[in-house]
């Protein structure tokens, strides 16, 4: 079964999409260095803001015809040959493809309120075509929304990256909570929380510590604690530069914690998720 990672937390600015950026590149890569068959991965951007799209393929001037957007709103029959028409190749690397985000994504949610089924109109076409892929990577908007709703749906994994401010146990259960809602409610078995990504992590300030102590002594939130991701000037140059981290410094202090963090998600699609 190929794994699909989704990350997603109703908080903006905690690193989603650099962390879905560069965890779909370093999968790709890591696997094409192993030697696996097939190396590709999806990357698929269901925020209308479409900052993954951007940095991914230079551009994010994407709309009714060459959107996840054009997916939505495609005929069910026609659905998976339509997002095969809309997926294109990153800048970053060809193995790693894009299904690009739009702003019309804003009014899709508008336009799919209330129609039968609107939630699976992701998972749906994506099952069709996703064993051309060795992985898929969502990235979802700060909210739980339809479309994030959508992206979980279709998802194996979710993954829930956090700046160590937001490190409060009640707020993390929160969102562990509303993924096993999602879970429950939808009948998705295959559906779970994989981990907790914390990001922006600076040893040098004490709270930052304090929380992360409190995390990694929860009973439940400390074994889901996947990796840490240190704050570094690289992730925001990189970003600006519409590069991956891994790219613009491999040997940034972030390079180094992501390319361990997609080491273990690697290992779990060698395993087959387990």
């Amino acid at each position: 079964m190929t794994r699909v990672f989704v990350f997603t937390n109703h908080k903006g600015g905690v690193g989603k999409s650099t962390s879905a950026t560069n965890t779909a590149l370093g999968i790709a890569g890591m696997l094409r260095r192993a030697g696996a068959p097939n190396s590709r991965v999806l990357l698929i951007d269901t925020d209308s803001q479409a900052h993954a799209t951007l940095v991914t393929t230079g551009t994010k001037d994407y709309g009714t015809d060459n959107s996840l957007y054009t997916v939505l709103m495609a005929d069910r029959q026609n659905a998976a040959q339509t997002l095969l028409n809309c997926i294109v190749q990153s800048t970053w690397d060809a193995d790693l493809h894009v299904l690009p985000g739009s702003p019309m994504l804003e009014g899709a949610e508008r336009e799919l309120m209330g129609i039968a089924g609107a939630p699976y109109r992701l998972a749906d076409p994506l099952s069709r075509i996703i064993n051309r892929y060795a992985a898929v990577v969502i990235d979802t908007r700060p909210s739980f929304s339809l479309m994030t709703e959508m992206g979980l749906i279709a998802a194996t994994d979710a993954i829930v990256p956090v700046e160590p401010r937001y490190l409060e146990t009640v707020g993390l259960m929160s969102v562990i909570g509303k993924i096993n809602d999602i879970r429950e409610g939808w009948r998705q078995p295959n559906l779970r929380v994989s981990g907790i990504l914390i990001t922006k992590m600076n040893t040098r300030i004490r709270g930052h510590n304090h929380l992360l102590d409190e995390l990694k002594t929860h009973t439940v939130l400390g074994k889901l604690l996947v990796g840490i991701i240190p704050a570094n000037e690289a992730v925001s140059y990189a970003h600006q530069n519409h590069q991956s981290v891994f790219n613009y410094d491999p040997q940034a202090p972030a390079s180094k914690a992501y390319a361990q963090f997609v080491g273990k998600l690697v290992q779990r699609i060698a395993k087959g998720g387990v």
